[in-house]
């Protein structure tokens, strides 16, 4: 190797060492309410995905890191890529103490509605932990029902890593679901917009009406 490709060579290991250095402290300060809260034993971070579409299940996960190995790269789902999620949700499901997912069908949200099925599909998730966990750091939200303790955090899943974690299995699982049901139901566009409102949506609702996986309740201005 020259001098100038060693040269090169140790800048582009600096960047890397520079850039692992900031992602070790970003995910340091998600954990706050982690080393707030370990005292009291195992921690589940909980949250939910898909109240707003107009078909297709709410989908909730609930997830207990390990305690002195964080996962890198953990962030409100939201703010990732669909390639980020997908690898992070394989690193999650293998190094996690536990997962537990949860899901209220659109015919459930019809009944009870959406924020009863939204806690229905959180309080499975958190009964599939096991172990079970200690305390419950929740995104925003205080679950009805549920006797470990819990602590709501408003944008938790930009805040916490075991809500951010829990948003990424949820939204990874639902993602996969609604691909799944664009083979069914061909049509509405679900591999691509996931049940949510979009005006191709819309409009295909209109054309064809409403397939088994919409949600009355939330189509019935457009029918």
């Amino acid at each position: 190797m020259t001098e100038k490709q060693l040269a090169k060579q140790k800048e582009k290991e600096a960047k890397a060492a520079a850039k692992l250095e900031k992602e070790l402290l970003r995910i340091e300060s998600l954990m706050v309410f982690e080393h707030e809260y370990e005292g009291y034993g195992l921690i589940a971070g909980i949250d939910e995905v898909g109240r707003g579409p107009l078909a297709g299940p709410v989908m909730a996960g609930a997830v207990i890191l390990p305690k002195d190995h964080p996962i890198l790269y953990l962030n409100d789902s939201k703010k990732l890529t669909e390639k980020k999620r997908e690898e992070l949700y394989e690193v999650i499901m293998k190094e996690a103490v536990a997962v537990g997912i949860g899901m209220a069908s659109e015919q459930r949200i019809d009944e009870i509605n959406i924020l009863n099925a939204t806690y229905e599909a959180m309080r499975e998730a958190i009964g599939k932990l096991a172990p079970q966990p200690n305390i419950l750091l929740n995104d925003a939200v205080k679950i009805p029902g549920v006797s470990i303790r819990q602590v709501p955090i408003i944008k938790g899943d930009a805040k916490s890593a075991s809500i951010a974690a829990a948003s990424i299995v949820a939204k990874v699982t639902r993602d996969r679901l609604m691909a799944e049901y664009e083979k069914i139901y061909p049509g509405y566009g679900f591999a691509k917009n996931k049940g949510y409102g979009t005006a191709e949506h819309i409009a295909a609702i209109k054309e064809m009406g409403p397939c088994p996986i919409h949600r009355r309740s939330f189509i019935k201005n457009f029918i």
